[in-house]
């Protein structure tokens, strides 16, 4: 089954808690989304460039303030959210 970013985000903040850092393991939620670990993951390396999810090296992850946050906007349009970049020096 094909899994967008948006419904890994979902899941993600369902199944953990920015406030209280508490995670889920990545093997969980592709389960809970019927879909490939590696699909999940890749999701989770993109969200987690745009300060939206965390993930751990031990496969545990979980949601960021900033990724409930967008959530609770509650909009079924187009979000473009670009990707947190090092300021360079001039």
């Amino acid at each position: 089954m094909s899994v967008t970013r948006r419904s890994v985000l979902r899941q993600l903040a369902a199944a953990s808690d920015a406030t209280r850092q508490e995670t889920t393991t990545i093997e969980a939620l592709a389960a809970m989304l019927d879909a490939d670990e590696r699909a999940v993951e890749s999701h989770l390396y993109g969200l987690q460039a745009c300060d939206l999810a965390r993930a751990r090296p031990d496969g545990t992850a979980r949601v960021t303030i900033t990724g409930e946050e967008l959530l609770e906007l509650d909009t079924d349009k187009l979000v473009i959210v670009d990707a947190a970049t090092p300021n360079a020096e001039s």
